[in-house]
């Protein structure tokens, strides 16, 4: 599952991207108990969202000509300029080349060969988010595509994931991990759009979940504060209770109270 022990491959950021920073860290805030901070005066507008002082997650304002309100996932990489070359190989694009943040650590915004934007974070003194896998924090991300077997061959190939067939009710789950690690290290999972008409809409993306301590909770919280329920709140047996929401300016993410395996 989703940690702090970050390895390559691995998700160890995320941010998002909205065209209000302050009405999303009041969203966020009353739902997942975050607080807001800014980067600074040298960091564009750039904050972090942070639990019990600890940060989970990044956000910025976007304007006209950036890409859509949403949240990006971030994957760790040795070395953010051979990943983002490798993506150009694999038939990807580059949307926002390396740079360096402020000595953090250097970044890049990438795209998979369907059009799906992801980030790449090579850490520097940042070593990525502070929280991950606890209640009001990341702790898994799925992506949404057109061809399962074309974007598994596209994320070995530039972030050396690994995908497994994992066996759920109603059918077949196919789940990622970080090159070499085994299905203890997996942090997420790939689903055909075909399988999800509630995504049709929107477009393939990556899609965040959020570990909660109530789904049905949260789900009728985020509707009280002008969010969307996008998939009610579910019980999936051996995983948990989840719901899909999206905030109030569009920007998709879901929710999860994950199960605890017996024995």
């Amino acid at each position: 599952m989703l940690s702090t022990r970050f390895v390559n491959g691995a998700p160890d950021w995320i941010d998002v991207g909205s065209p209000d920073v302050d009405g999303a860290a009041a969203f966020y805030g009353a739902l997942f108990g975050w607080r807001f901070r800014s980067a600074g005066p040298d960091a564009g507008g750039y904050g972090f969202f942070q639990l019990a002082g600890k940060t989970v997650a990044g956000g910025m304002r976007t304007g006209p000509g950036q890409r859509p309100p949403s949240w990006t996932v971030y994957f760790r990489s040795a070395d953010a300029r051979a990943t983002a070359e490798a993506a150009e190989q694999a038939h990807g694009s580059v949307l926002c080349r390396p740079v360096d943040v402020m000595g953090q650590g250097r970044m890049a915004v990438l795209a998979d060969p369907a059009g799906v934007a992801f980030g790449i974070w090579q850490p520097g003194r940042t070593e990525g988010v502070e929280v991950a896998g606890e209640p009001g924090a990341l702790c898994w991300v799925e992506l949404y595509t057109p061809d399962v077997a074309a974007a598994a061959a596209f994320y070995r190939r530039v972030l050396g994931l690994e995908t497994s067939a994992l066996p759920l009710p109603g059918g077949v789950y196919t789940s990622v991990n970080p090159d070499g690690t085994g299905d203890d290290a997996m942090f997420g999972g790939m689903v055909p759009m075909a399988d999800a008409p509630d995504e049709a809409e929107g477009g393939p993306y990556w899609l965040p979940y959020f570990e909660v301590e109530d789904t049905d909770a949260v789900v009728e919280q985020a509707g009280r504060l002008g969010g969307t329920v996008r998939m009610p709140a579910t019980t999936l047996e051996g995983v948990g209770r989840m719901a899909k929401l999206a905030d109030p300016y569009g920007v998709r993410f879901a929710v999860i109270r994950r199960e605890t395996p017996r024995g």
